[in-house]
């Protein structure tokens, strides 16, 4: 099947598409100055410029969403600089299919070709087989050009990254997606059958793809409709598409990202926005309740102890309810957490806290402050001169509870907002009562 693949991808770099071929494939760009979206790349500045100018080509992933470019822009830049060009697809090979790719590369080489070896959806392919392409890379024997619409961090090997440069597309703009449609009917000598809302709502509908938008107008121009669609007569002719979302990759950890930054940052209209993007999308309630509790600890804190507490109760109610009708207690624990009070004064005191743990060791607790079960343990000192605070003035001792090899540290400093500012009130009169004891000391 690798072999079918790759026959047909040499094809399409000689020969032009038939005239029945997809829309899509008919309209792929036949110079890089063609391809839409992208010109922070492949302009006279950016980097696939650059290198076409100087007619050196760097290995590089290009990063980006579905219908970008990035296979006319690998199959271009072969052309560009002269290169033998050779696809594979990482869903359909197999190291077999490397290993007789580079042997034709290698044999190539002899005869002064080099090559570029394309490959679409390189994250698919496993930790040895991406670096199964490190020596043929290293030497020359191939220019490798991999296509990804993951994140690269994640998924692939830190030595093929460090071989390569990674070149992100963007999602393709309404001006990108209009040129597209424009040569559309430019090339089927006629317009599209929608008024310009209609084409607008398209537009919309292809969350950045280009493919997805050409398949759109092919299917609009082959029904032969007399009269312009307003965007209601779009929408139920055509299946609205769905946002890209996957969710156990960059996507659903962009958006959680992004959730619980608005929530910080006191945005309850962004947080509600990405909280509708990821239950829309079939995120699972529970993944975002867990970080909107998270969020109500590390964030809220006891600036708004309620917080917490609203968020379980939400969590609760989703438990009770399920979808749809418990997902309205999910967005009203949202908008709480985002139009509370904020401190990170409980988070940054955790993180403190955990240091001089690991940094103090086993350091033992003073022995008046220790249990003394035993008579041997009361004989040694233990509990003596304990201080019974709730026999104290004002319920406050000010004894002494650190370890006598430590001197006292402070981890919490509440914030003066919302309920942390009388916490940080009664610590200041904790304070001064220690103070008072230690001079009559």
């Amino acid at each position: 099947m690798a072999d079918l693949f790759q026959d047909e991808v040499r094809a399409e770099a000689r020969e032009q598409p038939s005239a029945d071929a997809p829309l899509a494939d008919r309209l792929r760009p036949a110079s890089l100055d063609e391809v839409v979206g992208q010109e922070h790349l492949t302009g006279p500045d950016g980097a696939i410029g650059r290198m076409v100018a100087a007619g050196k080509l760097a290995s590089t992933i290009l990063w980006g969403p579905p219908g970008t470019g990035k296979t006319s822009i690998a199959r271009l830049l072969a052309d560009a600089v002269g290169l033998r060009f050779v696809a594979l697809s990482a869903v359909f090979s197999g190291v077999a299919d490397l290993k007789r790719v580079f042997a034709e590369a290698r044999t190539a080489a002899k005869a002064g070709q080099r090559t570029l070896l394309f490959v679409d959806e390189i994250h698919r392919f496993n930790r040895s087989q991406q670096d199964g392409f490190l020596p043929y890379v290293e030497d020359g024997t191939i220019t490798l050009v991999g296509a990804t619409t993951e994140n690269p961090s994640f998924e692939l090997n830190a030595a093929l990254l460090s071989r390569t440069q990674v070149l992100i597309l963007h999602r393709l703009d309404e001006e990108a997606l209009g040129e597209l449609l424009s040569r559309a009917e430019a090339l089927e000598g006629t317009p599209l059958p929608l008024t310009a809302e209609a084409r607008d709502a398209l537009i919309a509908s292809a969350d950045g793809d280009g493919r997805f938008v050409l398949n759109q107008a092919e299917t609009l121009l082959g029904m032969g409709i007399d009269q312009p669609l307003d965007p209601a007569g779009l929408a139920q002719l055509l299946q609205r598409r769905l946002a890209v979302y996957d969710k156990d990759r960059e996507g659903h950890y962009n958006l959680i990202s992004a959730l619980h930054k608005s929530i910080r940052g006191s945005d309850p209209q962004a947080a509600l926005y990405y909280l509708a993007r990821m239950l829309v999308a079939g995120e699972e309630p529970l993944f975002v309740l867990r970080r909107l509790i998270r969020a109500s600890v590390e964030d809220i804190g006891l600036a708004d102890p309620h917080a917490l507490v609203q968020c379980i109760a939400a969590k609760d109610a989703y438990d009770f309810l399920g979808s749809p009708e418990g997902e309205l207690a999910i967005v009203q624990a949202c908008l709480y957490l985002a139009t509370a009070p904020k401190s990170n004064a409980a988070y940054a005191a955790q993180k403190a806290a955990w240091r001089s743990a690991k940094d103090t060791g086993s350091l033992m607790p003073p022995q008046n402050i220790l249990n003394a079960p035993t008579r041997l343990m009361k004989d040694i000192g233990y509990g003596k001169g304990y201080a019974y605070d709730h026999d104290a003035d004002d319920g406050f001792s000010g004894a002494n509870y650190w370890p006598d090899e430590m001197d006292p540290l402070t981890f919490y400093h509440p914030v003066n907002r919302g309920f942390e500012a009388k916490v940080a009130e009664r610590l200041a009169f904790w304070d001064e009562k220690r103070r008072e004891r230690q001079k009559q000391d």
